[in-house]
């Protein structure tokens, strides 16, 4: 597993569609951890997706995206499309998402970027080690955005149990939303740091 956070994260809409991961990577963002990133194609496609979800009016979703939108001005890297040129190895599905990546690096030249996602297998490792993208499943991501910030990352987890209960399971245990989540390995340590303070 890479030991440096990315100062870039873009977030692939199957990560920006799970209710608990979008509040704690945003939470993260907010906390400068990271920077977020995205495209109007990965919004389309996150409105498309709540939409088939949950049963809310597509209006709700839209002003859920531009709450996003406003909340964070500068991750929307608008039209990516030239840099899917020479992308071959990954599925071409998800080249709108390295495209984003790409669009990043040619405007932050200095800055490292990563492509956080559930669908690794999707994004050809090869590939983006050639250009310089990292590769994050969530877990491992926020694994080690845990061991770097655990103050913040337990916040976050916090803060969300708090929040009404705008998404189905929030006021789950912490341990069976995390599972569910599939953040088996954040889920240990947490546990681990809950034991440390009683």
């Amino acid at each position: 597993m890479n030991n440096t956070l990315p100062q870039f994260v873009v977030l692939d809409t199957c990560v920006l569609i799970s209710n608990v991961l979008r509040h704690v990577l945003l939470r993260l963002a907010e906390r400068s951890v990271f920077r977020v990133a995205w495209s109007p194609v990965i919004g389309d496609e996150w409105c498309r997706t709540a939409g088939r979800l949950w049963a809310v009016p597509s209006e709700d979703i839209h002003a859920q995206w531009d709450a996003m939108q406003n909340a964070f001005p500068e991750a929307s890297q608008g039209d990516v499309s030239a840099y899917k040129t020479g992308l071959k190895y990954s599925d071409p599905k998800d080249w709108h998402v390295i495209a984003t990546a790409r669009a990043i690096q040619h405007r932050h030249t200095a800055c490292s970027v990563g492509v956080l996602t559930r669908n690794i297998k999707d994004f050809n490792r090869s590939e983006l080690r050639r250009l310089g993208i990292q590769r994050w499943a969530p877990d491992a991501f926020l694994t080690l955005c845990f061991m770097q910030h655990d103050k913040l990352v337990l916040e976050a987890l916090f803060q969300l149990l708090g929040e009404e209960k705008t998404a189905r399971r929030y006021d789950e245990p912490l341990a069976l939303m995390l599972k569910r989540e599939r953040l088996f390995c954040l889920n240990r340590l947490v546990a681990v740091a809950a034991e440390n303070t009683q």
